[in-house]
C-alpha cells in the first residue's frame, strides 16, 4: 500500500474517534505497518496482514481507549505481542510514558526495532512474564494504568495487571462481544486483587460491524502480597 492510499485509509476511521494525526505520526504509522508485514515473514507476530485490516483492527482498535488514557499517564502495556496497543497510543501520545510487555524475546526484539525506526522516546521493552512482573518491586504499583488486548479472561487478567497499578490507578481491559458471564466470573478477582469495575463500554469499530467492549477497573486499594501467584497459576486456576 502507498503512502497516500495508507493516510486515506487510516483518517477515514480515525475522523470516527475524533482524532487527529500530524504528517509525522502518519509517517509512523506507515513504517510501523511496513515493519510488521517483513517482520512477520519471519516470525509469527499476527495473523492479520492485509494493509487495510492491520489498519482498522490494529491501530484503529488500540486508539479506541485513547480517551481513557490520563494525561502524562505512566502506561504498562501486558502481553503487548506485536505492539498493541501500546505502540499506537505512543505514537499519538507525547505525553505518555510507555512499558511493553511480552514474554517472548522474538517479539521484543521486533518492537525494539519498531521503537528504533520510529524514534519513538519515553517508551520501554521487558521481557518478562506478567506474574514475574508483578512481583518485582521495581515495577509492582508503579504504574498510572496498565492495559492488555486480548490477552486472558477477566479473572486471569486482573491477576496480571492490578498489581501493576498504583492505588487510584486503573486498568483498561479490551474485550471482544458479549463478556457478561466472564466478567460476573471475574469480580471476585477483581476485589480481592484490590480493584472495582467502574464503567463497562460496548461499541463497534469504526465504520464496521466488529464489536469490542472496553471495562475500566479503579484500583482501590493495595494489592495483596501473595498476588500475583507464581508463572501459569493465574491462568490454570483463576481466582472465584
Amino acid at each position: 500500500m502507498e503512502i497516500k492510499e495508507f493516510k486515506q485509509e487510516l483518517e477515514k476511521y480515525l475522523n470516527e474517534l475524533k482524532i487527529e494525526l500530524n504528517e509525522n505520526q502518519i509517517n509512523s504509522f506507515y513504517k510501523y505497518m511496513n515493519l510488521l508485514i517483513k517482520w512477520n515473514e519471519k516470525i509469527n507476530l499476527t495473523a492479520i496482514t492485509d494493509p487495510k485490516e492491520i489498519i482498522m483492527k490494529h491501530f484503529i482498535d488500540s486508539l479506541t481507549i485513547n480517551k481513557y488514557i490520563e494525561k502524562n499517564a505512566k502506561l504498562i502495556d501486558i502481553g503487548t505481542g506485536a505492539g498493541f496497543p501500546g505502540i499506537p497510543l505512543k505514537i499519538l501520545r507525547q505525553d505518555i510514558t510507555v512499558t511493553l510487555v511480552d514474554s517472548l524475546n522474538k517479539r521484543i526484539n521486533f518492537l525494539n526495532e519498531v521503537i528504533k525506526e520510529i524514534g519513538l522516546e519515553k517508551i520501554e521493552t521487558i521481557h518478562s512474564r506478567a506474574e514475574e512482573i508483578g512481583k518485582n518491586v521495581k515495577y509492582r504499583e508503579k504504574y498510572d494504568m496498565a492495559t492488555s488486548r486480548a490477552v486472558a479472561n477477566i479473572a486471569t487478567l486482573s491477576e496480571y495487571l492490578i498489581p501493576l497499578v498504583k492505588e487510584k490507578g486503573k486498568c483498561i481491559y479490551m474485550k471482544g462481544p458479549d463478556i457478561e458471564e466472564e466478567l460476573l466470573n471475574g469480580k471476585k478477582a477483581i476485589n480481592v486483587l484490590g480493584g472495582e469495575v467502574i464503567k463497562k463500554e460496548e461499541f463497534s469499530l469504526p465504520k464496521s460491524d466488529i464489536k469490542r467492549t472496553i471495562i475500566i477497573i479503579n484500583k482501590i486499594k493495595r494489592t495483596p502480597n501473595n498476588y500475583p501467584r507464581k508463572a501459569g497459576m493465574p491462568a490454570k486456576e483463576p481466582i472465584k
